[in-house]
Formats: C-alpha cells, structure tokens, sequence
C-alpha cells in the first residue's frame, strides 16, 4: 500500500540508530509506545459532559481568589 518494504525500513533503522546511538533506541521505543496506548485509550473513551453551570464555577473560582488575596 505504501510502497514501505524490508529494505527501506531497515534504512530507516540505521538512520535512527546514527542519529540517537543504541543507548536511546529503547526509552524511544517505551515512549512511543506508551504515546500511541494513550492515543487508543483516548480515543475509545467517551466525551466527559460538563454539568455544572457556569454561573457557580465562576462564583467559586472568585471565591477562591477572594481568600487568596486575604491570605496575602
């Protein structure tokens, strides 16, 4: 479909390995891993719906500076 075979990706491989030496290659690999199971469950998880009127996030949200600048 891509036109990506064996070949090109082992290009790939040592072009990355040149570039971020063997040491890099396997906290790369966890991160992208973990980057990519974040993606999925994010995906798969429904919108969260806020329910709560702004009216009070606001008054509480003042509410909280007002103590703020008390503490101070």
């Amino acid at each position: 479909m891509f036109g990506i075979g064996i070949p090109e990706l082992l290009v790939i491989l040592a072009i990355v390995l040149v570039i971020f030496g063997a040491n890099k290659l396997p906290e790369i690999g966890s991160g992208m891993g973990r980057a990519i199971r974040n993606f999925k469950k994010a995906t798969d998880e429904p919108d969260e719906i806020d329910i709560s009127s702004s009216k009070s996030k606001s008054s509480s949200s003042q509410d909280e500076d007002n103590q703020t600048a008390k503490d101070s």
